[in-house]
């Protein structure tokens, strides 16, 4: 999935004001993956959130834990027959295998600040029990009043979290029916400041 995410930078925006605290709202944030044939269509959908964890350093985020619920994955450019086929082996062993894998994880271990709009996150993304690092560009995309829109997006082979199903690098006379090892994660996190209240 163009993998899939949440919380990639909880509190990327506000995270200097220290009399505020920030937060991600997984109701309006979204995670959307798109995957290929080698030759011919695609297809993506999206992924919903279930939890993101920040964790900061003088007022700035320095790690955390973004949760997706893979049980929620949809396909959004199929109907009908075709969309319940499809999401029905996404889900199956042949991909994710949800029944066993309920949930994947971004584990995020470091975020960098490169500029007053981008931050540099590196982490571990972690799907079917298997994890593999990660880097990821992250952009403040848009500032409301108190809130932030977040985007990022990144590729993983799907290979090396055992997902071999469609793969050229494992299967030979796919043809047509080959499918790329890379899947694309869209994430847009919509941030929220609050103010922190002084203890009397």
């Amino acid at each position: 999935m163009k993998l899939m995410i949440k919380g990639l930078c909880a509190a990327l925006l506000f995270a200097s004001a220290s009399s505020f605290a920030a937060g991600v709202s997984v109701d309006k944030s979204k995670v959307m993956w798109k995957g290929t044939k080698v030759v011919g269509s695609s297809h993506e959908g999206t992924v919903a959130l279930k939890s993101a964890d920040l964790k900061f350093k003088d007022g700035e985020p320095v790690s955390g834990e973004i949760v997706m619920d893979m049980t929620t994955i949809k396909n959004t450019d199929l109907s009908g027959a075709m969309n319940k086929k499809l999401v029905g082996h996404l889900k199956s062993p042949d991909f994710f295998d949800v029944k066993k894998h309920k949930t994947a994880k971004l584990k995020i271990n470091k975020i960098q600040k490169a500029s007053d709009k981008f931050y540099l996150i590196s982490g571990d993304l972690m799907i079917k029990g298997k994890s593999q690092p990660v880097s990821v560009k992250a952009e403040v995309a848009s500032t409301k009043g108190n809130n932030q829109t977040v985007k990022a997006s990144f590729k993983f082979d799907r290979t090396k979290f055992g997902i071999k199903y469609g793969s050229g690098s494992f299967f030979e006379d796919l043809g047509d029916k080959m499918i790329s090892d890379e899947v694309e994660i869209s994430v847009e996190l919509a941030v929220e400041k609050e103010e922190k209240v002084a203890a009397k």
